[in-house]
């Protein structure tokens, strides 16, 4: 068992910090005391400690997010920051960075989190539906959602009531407008769309049943599940269908189908899809009697040797084998699909030590194909066992040393001191 003082008026907000993890891995350690009813009196009190030390991250993660810090470390947003470096899960990094860039403006929701007198649920309810409001319907709507918290309101409801709130304000002030719908009437298509203040933008609007024909011809396929493993719902995968008519993709939509040169010939070898979807190998020759066949030469561990010339950019042959191998941008912790990143030259076109061949390009998203040719210090390169490349993510010079946490490299994040003690 460690031991564990700390001067709480003089300590520093790190020597805090890890005591604090030094004390939640002895109790990580220790069994549930064999009362049911001891548990939960305990589960309680810790939740709500928990909740108190939330308020501490939202400060930690307002200021990386205000500064910019997490770009000298590889990422583009503090999102992916949150999700890859901490491991969060997508819903969770949201809420995190939502609570930490709205607290600035909600102070009676700051103060109380700090105080224990709010929870987290609460107070990351209150900041996600004040995100899309203006300072001073923000600070009405601060007033009249911790009202609802006080009359005993679910996070549930009281979310509910946020999506709301601008009818909820205008109500309360009396000043109900004609809404916009009825205003526009049904005759014509329109489309409203409001940015938010985390950089994302909110769309609203009406499609006559002619735009609508379009619409529903134009998205429908696009917004199909892509496999058994594509969990996103209606609104995700039609969202996706959108941005990809938007940027020209669907446009250039291609089915690759990869096979063995038997299976052609008349051999019994499945092909595959991209995503691992097996492919008969009598459909497979079916298909390739219909379509254009790139032949594509293979060497030890199928790794595509040459195609096409060498040249500046990359050919549009060379990119379907990068798609093909390419799930994600090379960078693991980024989750760009390969079909949105573009051509890297692994060890620098610029610099004369990288052909367009194609064992010498991979594909990064266009942030990290930057921040690569800027900082090529902080991208390590490997190859894993079927020969792609991955790049690894390394700490800034001046970073402070410290060993693994979460999914970060591991020398950069430390655990807590074992000689700190605890004193009240």
């Amino acid at each position: 068992m460690q031991s564990v003082t700390v001067d709480l008026a003089g300590a520093s907000t790190m020597e805090l910090v890890n005591a604090l993890s030094t004390i939640a891995t002895e109790l990580a350690q220790r069994q549930a005391p064999e009362s049911a009813a001891a548990c939960l009196e305990l589960t309680e009190d810790l939740a709500a400690a928990c909740d108190i030390q939330e308020s501490a991250l939202a400060g930690f993660i307002g200021r990386v997010d205000a500064t910019g810090e997490q770009q000298r470390w590889g990422y583009p947003s503090t999102r992916a920051w949150l999700r890859s470096r901490l491991g969060m899960r997508e819903n969770r990094a949201k809420e995190r960075l939502t609570l930490a860039r709205q607290r600035h403006r909600l102070p009676q929701v700051t103060e109380q989190l700090a105080a224990g007198e709010l929870s987290y649920g609460y107070a990351a309810t209150v900041a996600d539906s004040v995100a899309r409001l203006d300072d001073t319907d923000c600070a009405k709507a601060e007033n009249k959602l911790l009202e609802m918290v006080g009359q005993g309101f679910s996070p549930g409801k009281i979310a509910v009531f946020g999506h709301r709130i601008r009818d909820v304000i205008a109500e309360r002030d009396d000043t109900e407008h004609e809404p916009e719908d009825a205003k526009r009437g049904y005759a014509k298509s329109w489309i409203t769309s409001t940015g938010s203040l985390d950089g994302g933008r909110y769309i609203k609007g009406w499609l006559n049943a002619e735009d609508a024909a379009i619409w529903d011809g134009t998205l429908a396929p696009l917004a199909k599940p892509a496999g058994p493993e594509d969990h996103r719902d209606v609104a995700e995968r039609t969202a996706a269908a959108l941005s990809s008519v938007l940027s020209g993709g669907h446009k250039a939509t291609k089915v690759t189908v990869i096979c063995d040169l038997e299976t052609l010939t008349g051999g019994n070898a499945p092909g595959r899809l991209t995503d691992g979807t097996p492919i008969p190998a009598e459909q497979v020759r079916r298909i390739a009697l219909a379509a254009g066949v790139s032949p594509l030469i293979l060497g030890r561990g199928h790794t595509p040797l040459y195609l096409g010339y060498r040249e500046r950019f990359a050919s549009p042959a060379q990119r379907r084998v990068l798609e093909t191998l390419y799930p994600t941008c090379a960078v693991r912790e980024c989750e760009i699909p390969g079909t949105l990143c573009e051509v890297d030259h692994v060890h620098g076109w610029a610099l004369g030590n990288s052909p367009t061949d194609i064992d010498q390009l991979t594909l990064t998203c266009g942030w990290h194909n930057r921040f690569k040719h800027t900082s090529p210090r902080q991208i390590g390169i490997s190859k894993d066992p079927d020969g792609r490349y991955v790049y690894r993510l390394l700490p800034p010079p001046d970073a402070r040393s410290r060993t693994k946490l979460g999914n970060g490299p591991p020398d950069t994040l430390g655990p807590p001191d074992p000689a700190i003690t605890w004193a009240a």
